[in-house]
């Protein structure tokens, strides 16, 4: 469920003592290892770090209003998340961010951008440190708008449907076909 939080404090201030206490020390590892110029404050609900308008007016294109996203956290219903977009946007970080993740011995229950864990001693918070470290706002900005440009260049999801299902109709014909030569 979405926060109607304001500020961060008020967010953290709503939470239950062990969420409370889950979700700062995630913030503190957070605020220690982002470079200059992101800015702290409430997002879609949760505690985000992003790049204001003042220094992208463009926002998020998702959401113009918005400033551009970089790291969100959050307390949910079941768990808590770390929603990482620069993991999820450039292919070489995630790949070294998943390696290094895995030789901690730590499980890693991740969707796209996503991380899910329960408590702060489920995370390799040094690892998260060392993946959003060498991230400059200048850094996010270029890999965010080349990764619209490229999805821009790829089919959506309707005509990957669609070529999908053209080509599974094409194989149903094929194999009537052949089946009707074989009788």
């Amino acid at each position: 469920m979405q926060s109607r939080a304001t500020t961060v404090e008020a967010y953290l201030a709503e939470l239950p003592p062990d969420r409370r206490a889950t979700i700062s020390t995630v913030r503190d590892t957070l605020r220690k290892n982002l470079a200059p110029g992101f800015e702290e404050g409430m997002q879609y609900g949760m505690i985000g770090y992003f790049i204001p308008h003042a220094t992208y007016p463009a926002g998020y294109h998702c959401d113009p209003k918005q400033p551009l996203p970089f790291v969100c956290l959050a307390s949910q219903k079941n768990y808590c998340s770390l929603y990482a977009m620069s993991l999820y946007a450039d292919g070489p970080q995630y790949d070294a961010f998943v390696a290094a993740w895995k030789k901690t011995g730590k499980k890693l229950d991740m969707g796209k951008s996503c991380i899910r864990f329960k408590t702060a001693d489920d995370l390799p918070l040094d690892v998260i440190g060392q993946a959003l470290k060498p991230m400059t706002v200048a850094k996010w900005i270029a890999i965010y708008e080349t990764s619209l440009k490229d999805s821009r260049k790829r089919p959506s999801k309707a005509v990957k449907k669609a070529v999908k299902k053209k080509v599974a109709s094409k194989r149903a014909t094929r194999r009537d076909t052949e089946k009707g030569s074989a009788k």
